[in-house]
């Protein structure tokens, strides 16, 4: 019902607080003295049954704590409709726990068996241009099939029956990277049909007027006459666009929701469910899944992209992808896992470069470093068939041979030990480093509208987000991204980068949590719409003007061959993409102007006082995030916050009473911190460098 409710609102409920998460802590599924452990996928249904124990053996002999079975191996489970075949994957089970591996299973919801795809084609994905998918990949099937996800559901509870008390199994991952389908299947057009009666209470007019539909003469009069919206047709309804992305991140979270309500239903309490998600922040599906205990995510760093620093950056890939991901999925339920973690090349990347010798390791104990209770990687043995050829595992063709990923997984088991043997329950975070901690304020809706009306090519909402993160790891900041279900209160200083649809609870919440002593930091196109994607009736920003201390004239686009100034305390930072030209009120500061156009001396950046706390608003998108990061810096020394100046590429975190720092930059670095002890590494930072210490 919560779900339903914030959908009648107009609101994407953004929950965060899930409802297994709210009556059972999953902090309780992880004793804290084993701080974290590793685990790999391992497919015994790939490989002669001869070489099972050899490999599980050599699996722990590395280090790893736990094996991941059974991913997609529906066909194997279920053979023939309703006759179940348990035998081998029994006798997998009972060759791991002789090993004393704990084991992680799957519900193989990604790859339904052919007789079901042959039986039943309306489980698979109708695209647009009316071609079907079909059996031979993966992702094939539609949540928005009502049969399928029975007959999922019967499969699950036949699995979770057979092995939901067996002590060695100690958590279960749903599906397989689990994602947003546009389907257009007749049942998903019903489907999104009754979506609209329940969201809009069988009121036409309302979704009407939510939609605009009186714009090009578009009116409905009952909901049997809407269809699913044509993402390639020229000038779709945006309104419906977003009502159709809002109903399909719903499909997907729901399925999920109803296969960890059978994985709860028949498991026993010490079991965990969660799934590895993919980390695309603009995907809606992500925080809305209530069922899960916590959220795990998948992360490859090198694949031909992401170059990173340096001209050889690319082999290590950038800092923040595994900060984000860290910094993303933990604020959700105070507990995250990493399911997938590249142990080497892989193939299918633009292009498959080797990552740089140490890279891997380094990835593991940034992963670490963020709070992640386990680390699993992507896979034992190199696949010889199938479409992963190429795609390095902890051994590699042969079976036995170690790769240089598998030895640095087996060098991070060795090093963690160390740091249980340190372990000190009592310890406190670091006080300099907790002072620092931020958020920032994210709504993936906000996203979804602003990429279909960028109004300039240069605009990149994501980007825009990182002008504010990435300066924020490199003052050594902590940093939550949070989503409106979180309380404001906690934190000394929240941005919400380019925030454009708003209501006016939030903007009141925003005002509250200022008055209250909170630091509010707000970009470009904040408060411009409503929830439903529409222009208020009011000037631009307008709902947040009595919060900024200013008004908004209008706003600006360059070319991006004409780039002008923003001049701030004695520097000049080039911008393109959106600025808003403002008038303070009085009493509002003015700290940064334009330069070069007709608009030159107006301001752009302002700040002021309200009550115990302070708004700053930065009305523009830099070009390279120079200015935001120093803007950031006079916020954070007006109010007393002390930051560290860490290059690019560098970043450190505190956990558990340890102190973790990696360098994925192109130099050694000597680190700033006062260690009571290393652990690991030292106080010079190398290239793809580790160090751990005790403060």
């Amino acid at each position: 019902m919560k779900r339903i409710f914030c959908m009648l609102l107009g609101v994407c409920c953004l929950s965060g607080q899930h409802a297994r998460s709210q009556a059972q802590d999953p902090q309780r599924f992880f004793p804290a003295e084993q701080l974290a452990t590793t685990g790999v996928y391992y497919y015994p249904e790939h490989w002669d049954e001869s070489q099972w124990e050899r490999d599980l053996k050599q699996i722990k002999d590395l280090g790893f704590g736990f094996v991941h079975f059974a991913e997609f191996a529906w066909a194997q489970l279920e053979p023939r409709p309703g006759e179940y075949d348990f035998a081998w994957l029994d006798k997998a089970v009972e060759l791991a726990k002789a090993q004393g591996l704990k084991i992680v299973l799957c519900t193989s919801t990604a790859t339904p068996p052919v007789w079901l795809s042959r039986q039943h084609p309306d489980i698979l994905i109708l695209n647009e241009d009316g071609s079907r998918w079909d059996h031979g990949a993966r992702q094939h099937p539609t949540a928005s099939n009502e049969f399928y996800r029975r007959y999922s559901l019967r499969m699950i509870e036949a699995l979770a029956k057979r092995y939901g008390h067996d002590p060695a199994v100690i958590g279960w991952q749903l599906d397989n990277e689990p994602r947003v389908a546009f389907d257009h299947n007749p049942e998903a057009q019903q489907r999104f049909r009754n979506w609209l009666r329940e969201r809009y209470r069988d009121d036409i007019a309302a979704l009407n007027k939510a939609w605009g539909t009186a714009f090009w003469g578009q009116l409905y009069s009952d909901f049997a006459q809407i269809n699913i919206p044509r993402m390639t047709q020229l000038f779709m309804n945006n309104h419906q666009i977003l009502d159709y992305r809002r109903f399909a991140s719903h499909e997907i979270a729901s399925f999920l929701d109803e296969q960890a309500k059978v994985l709860h239903d028949n498991i026993s309490p010490s079991q965990w469910v969660t799934t590895n998600y993919i980390p695309n922040y603009d995907d809606g599906h992500i925080r809305i899944a209530e069922e899960l205990d916590f959220h795990s995510y998948t992360r490859y760093e090198v694949y031909g992209e992401n170059f990173g620093v340096g001209r050889k950056g690319y082999r290590l890939s950038h800092v923040e992808r595994i900060a984000l991901a860290n910094d993303f999925f933990r604020p959700i339920d105070g507990v995250y896992g990493v399911m997938e973690l590249q142990p080497g090349q892989v193939n299918w990347g633009s292009i498959n470069p080797q990552p740089l010798p140490g890279a891997v390791r380094m990835w593991i104990w940034h992963v670490f470093a963020g709070g992640s209770k386990f680390i699993c990687t992507y896979r034992y043995r190199q696949p010889l068939y199938g479409t992963e050829l190429y795609h390095y595992g902890i051994v590699g063709p042969d079976g036995v041979t170690v790769t240089p990923g598998g030895r640095e997984y087996e060098q991070f088991a060795r090093e963690l030990e160390l740091l249980r043997k340190e372990y000190d329950p009592k310890a406190k975070p670091a006080k300099e480093y907790e002072a620092r901690r931020t958020a920032i304020l994210y709504n993936h809706e906000n996203t979804w509208e602003m990429e279909r009306n960028r109004q300039t090519r240069l605009w990149n909402t994501l980007n825009h987000l990182s002008r504010y993160y990435d300066p924020l790891k490199r003052f050594g900041a902590p940093v939550d991204v949070i989503d409106e279900s979180k309380p404001f209160g906690d934190y000394r200083v929240m941005i919400a980068p380019a925030y454009q649809q708003v209501d006016r609870q939030l903007v009141e919440s925003w005002k509250n949590y200022v008055e209250q002593g909170g630091n509010l930091v707000l970009s470009v196109r904040t408060g411009h719409k409503d929830r439903n994607g529409q222009l208020f009736e009011a000037k631009y920003g307008e709902k947040i003007f009595d919060l900024i201390g200013a008004e908004i004239e209008f706003y600006d686009h360059l070319l991006p061959h004409t780039p002008d100034s923003i001049a701030f305390e004695g520097a000049r930072y080039p911008w393109v993409s959106w600025g808003e030209i403002l008038a303070p009120a009085a009493g509002t500061e003015t700290w940064a102007t334009y330069e070069g156009d007709f608009y030159a001396g107006k301001p752009a950046v302002i700040h002021r006082k309200l009550g115990k706390g302070t708004v700053t608003y930065v009305g523009v998108d830099s070009q390279d995030g120079r200015l935001e990061e120093a803007v950031l810096r006079k916020l954070y020394g007006r109010l007393g916050i002390g930051i560290l100046d860490l290059p690019e590429g560098v970043n450190i975190e505190y956990r558990d009473g340890f102190g973790i720092a990696v360098n994925y930059s192109d130099r050694s670095y000597t680190l700033p911190v006062k260690a009571k002890k290393f652990l690991v590494g030292g106080q010079e930072l190398p290239t793809a460098g580790v160090s751990v210490f005790t403060y």
